[in-house]
């Protein structure tokens, strides 16, 4: 059930997405009539840094934005790349066109890999794919030309596959990591809650994203006697149903990782667990916006700035993909949700000492 009376101090209205099948037919009814694939002139998508002459003084840079699903947490990620590159654009004097290359894959494994199919057909330069799903289809659709990508949040690139390793990715791929630290919010749930002995884990099993932070947190509370409830689901209904049966088990807490299923569905959930006094603790601030009582990590609208600073050094000063370092930003930052606080009776200056930055926020659908 959604918050019909939701107030926050920050909103994001994010633009419509491009359906790939309208970028299929686009495609054929440009072809007929005769046009270039989506630009003004043809970039070399191979090397990733040459883009397309629009003057004589500018070169114009086509970027293809492909975010997994619509969400808080991703969406706020992708108006900071946009903001960004439009910042560097006019700092540097060349144009950075996203616009006509930004598609929303909606969490459809076949309508991710048409997208990837359109972006290569339309010759960009350079691809950022937002979430571990989306990169994983646009790694192995560039693998045979190389176009390079540069993804955003993804929590374990390693453990996905991605890279070989964090430091010297070794492939035509690099990006920008949103780990987290399980163990710290696992002891938000302590510090809060000193007789919390049953902790439900929610997540979608299917999510490489969660995995590695679901076994972290698997094995702090068998190390310190806490029992584990674990439920999952693939669809938000099945999100919807799993939190259900959390609160039916009579669970002190809920712990949820960067988890893009549970994302969507947090707005629907949000309030079983609320009227039940269950705090959900989350890898994510967008969570805590949709309602849940803690997200914890990283800053994702500065996430998504530097992953737009790795896409301006490769096109524009020519760095190497394959010679650039994942970077992960600094976490530690907790966000609380100050209205399920509340409502949960939950003291969160206890959080105040084990953080680097302690930020309150009130429910709402999206981020400005």
């Amino acid at each position: 059930m959604k918050n019909n009376n939701a107030k926050t101090t920050k909103t994001m209205s994010t633009p419509k997405k491009i359906f790939a099948a309208a970028s299929v037919i686009a495609l054929a009814l440009c072809s007929m009539a005769g046009c270039g694939a989506g630009g003004s002139g043809t970039g070399n998508a191979g090397s990733g840094n040459e883009g397309t002459q629009t003057d004589s003084t500018a070169k114009t840079y086509k970027v293809g934005i492909v975010q997994y699903v619509d969400d808080a947490s991703l969406n706020q990620i992708e108006k900071a790349i946009e903001a960004q590159l439009d910042a560097k654009g006019a700092e540097l004097g060349v144009e950075f066109n996203y616009k006509d290359y930004t598609f929303n894959g909606q969490a459809d494994q076949s309508v991710l890999g048409q997208i990837a199919a359109d972006l290569i057909a339309d010759e960009v330069d350079i691809i950022v794919p937002i979430a571990t799903p989306t990169a994983v289809v646009m790694q192995s659709a560039t693998e045979d030309n190389q176009i390079p990508v540069v993804f955003s949040a993804v929590s374990d690139p390693v453990g996905a596959g991605l890279v070989a390793d964090n430091k010297a990715p070794g492939a035509n791929i690099t990006g920008t990591s949103d780990a987290i630290d399980t163990e710290a919010i696992l002891k938000l749930v302590t510090a809060a809650n000193p007789d919390a002995k049953k902790i439900g884990l929610l997540y979608d099993k299917s999510q490489a994203s969660s995995l590695g932070s679901i076994a972290d947190a698997k094995a702090y509370c068998d190390a310190n006697g806490l029992t584990v409830v674990e439920k999952t689901g693939t669809t938000a209904a099945e999100i919807q149903a799993a939190a259900d049966a959390l609160v039916a088990e009579g669970v002190d807490a809920v712990f949820t990782p960067q988890d893009n299923t549970v994302m969507t569905a947090e707005l629907s959930i949000f309030e079983k667990f609320t009227e039940a006094k269950i705090p959900h603790y989350t890898g994510a601030d967008s969570f805590a916006l949709n309602g849940a009582l803690v997200g914890y990590g990283i800053n994702y609208e500065d996430l998504g700035t530097k992953t737009a600073d790795m896409v301006v050094d490769i096109l524009v000063n020519g760095a190497k993909p394959a010679e650039t370092a994942v970077q992960t930003l600094e976490g530690g930052i907790v966000t609380v949700n100050t209205e399920t606080a509340e409502a949960c009776g939950i003291d969160y200056s206890v959080f105040k000492d084990m953080c680097s930055q302690l930020v309150e926020t009130k429910t709402a659908e999206n981020f400005e």
